[in-house]
């Protein structure tokens, strides 16, 4: 079993964005004790396919049952029929309402075997640190290497996905399926954290800046910071920010858990 105990929470803000489109959660399973699934979503064309990211992902991780002790291919595959089920529902809700809406996906499992696995679709991101570094970090490379060599795309085409409806990867688009990057860690320890966010946050940080914060504060005193600054540094032209913390961090004498909490 593991030997930390888990302080965690979410945050949000709206920026100069007429609406807040962006969505996060921490969830627990209802068939797996121990288990901590972080999900967060940034909406486009308005928040019903972020919305559906998270009620697919509390449908489909309440239906989960680990078993003893599941591998991380198949952590990994509970976070792909996420992804999968809800990219199905976007599609088809767009077909009944002749609109489309699209979102990206961040996701994190953890399991109480100190193991965690996360998965990432668009420009949402996760962070991974130890000791005050940033040792791991969701990013577009595995993505772009896949245009060019899937798609033959030139390196200066596939860099510029973003710009193109044709290449975007989020869910919910009818001309392109989700490109999945998995990523996973094992021996978690005490002082290890996660950092899931929009790009409304991660835009104006380095991930030396992020490493500082996520080491020195609780999740509320981070996300108010980082928060705070993010709006300072945009100037007040800044988007949706939202993110979901995660520290792992020594239990109490007593043995206390310390479950996850929202910030807000």
């Amino acid at each position: 079993m593991t030997s930390y105990k888990i302080e965690a929470g979410t945050a949000q803000h709206i920026g100069n964005r007429p609406q807040q489109n962006d969505r996060a959660a921490l969830l627990g399973g209802a068939r797996a004790p121990g288990y901590v699934l972080a999900v967060l979503s940034d909406g486009i064309a308005g928040a019903a396919g972020a919305e559906q990211v998270l009620h697919t992902a509390r449908q489909v991780f309440d239906e989960f049952k680990p078993g003893d002790h599941p591998g991380v291919e198949r952590l990994a595959q509970l976070l792909r029929d996420i992804i999968s089920e809800t990219h199905l529902v976007i599609k088809m809700n767009g077909v009944a309402s002749q609109s489309q809406s699209h979102a990206s996906f961040v996701g994190l499992v953890l399991s109480p075997h100190g193991e965690a696995v996360w998965a990432h679709v668009g420009d949402s991101r996760l962070y991974y640190f130890q000791n005050g570094k940033c040792v791991a970090r969701s990013s577009d490379t595995e993505y772009i290497e896949h245009l060019v060599a899937s798609d033959r795309l030139p390196l200066d085409a596939a860099r510029n996905h973003r710009r193109s409806k044709l290449l975007l990867n989020v869910l919910g688009n009818e001309r392109k399926e989700p490109f999945v990057t998995i990523g996973s860690q094992s021996g978690l320890a005490a002082g290890d954290s996660f950092l899931l966010c929009s790009d409304g946050l991660w835009h104006f940080f380095t991930d030396a800046e992020l490493a500082s914060v996520m080491l020195r504060t609780t999740p509320r005193q981070a996300s108010e910071m980082l928060i705070n600054k993010a709006g300072e540094r945009s100037q007040g032209k800044g988007g949706n920010c939202t993110m979901a913390i995660i520290k792992l961090v020594k239990p109490a004498q007593d043995g206390g858990y310390a479950g996850v909490q929202r910030v807000v």
